[in-house]
């Protein structure tokens, strides 16, 4: 297998290590190969692939989009280094309310597999670069979030924010939240 599968806390939700093949010229790695992926069980029909650039401190999210156009994520990072989290919002999970993170780097190479049902963002530790697949099509309609800094989450980010959009500072609370 091409990569190597580690199960977070949270079921369903995987760290991958994809295997880097260096030589004089560079490196080599394949960054997603469906047999693989459907061994561990992701089972996922990518729809749409996303880009983003952020610069150190911005923080991005927390979002989803609601059915039929929910959205799991395959998140890597070509440029700099971010602190990427996955909040589960499945209402049926015993894991509601709770979060996965992990440090995504040009350098590790890491991906980060966040299945339908999470909300999610990421803090930029450096400029960063940020290539995501996703299982849904966005849809303005279907677009939810939750605010990054909700008590009742409390996720442990490693910095404070330098900036934050209009629109990711007004989202609601978890206690607030419809899905």
């Amino acid at each position: 297998m091409a990569f190597e599968f580690i199960e977070l806390e949270i079921e369903g939700t995987f760290k991958i290590k994809p295997r880097i093949f260096p030589d004089g010229r560079g490196y080599f790695t394949e960054t997603y190969k469906r047999s693989d992926f459907e061994k561990v069980g992701i089972k996922a029909d990518f729809r749409q692939d996303n880009q983003s650039s952020s610069t150190k401190g911005v923080i991005r999210g927390l979002h989803f989009q609601r059915e039929p156009y929910a959205q799991g994520k395959l998140v890597r990072v070509v440029k700099g280094m971010i602190f990427d989290v996955g909040v589960d919002l499945r209402r049926d999970s015993r894991t509601f309310g709770k979060y996965i993170s992990a440090i995504l780097s040009e350098e590790n190479k890491e991906i980060l597999w966040i299945p339908e049902g999470f909300a999610h963002g990421f803090l930029a530790m450096e400029d960063s670069v940020v290539l995501y697949k996703a299982t849904g099509e966005y849809n303005k309609d279907s677009e939810g979030g939750l605010i990054w800094d909700d008590p009742a989450v409390n996720i442990k980010w490693p910095a404070k924010p330098a900036e934050i959009s209009g629109k990711d500072k007004l989202w609601p609370s978890l206690e607030d939240l419809k899905l």
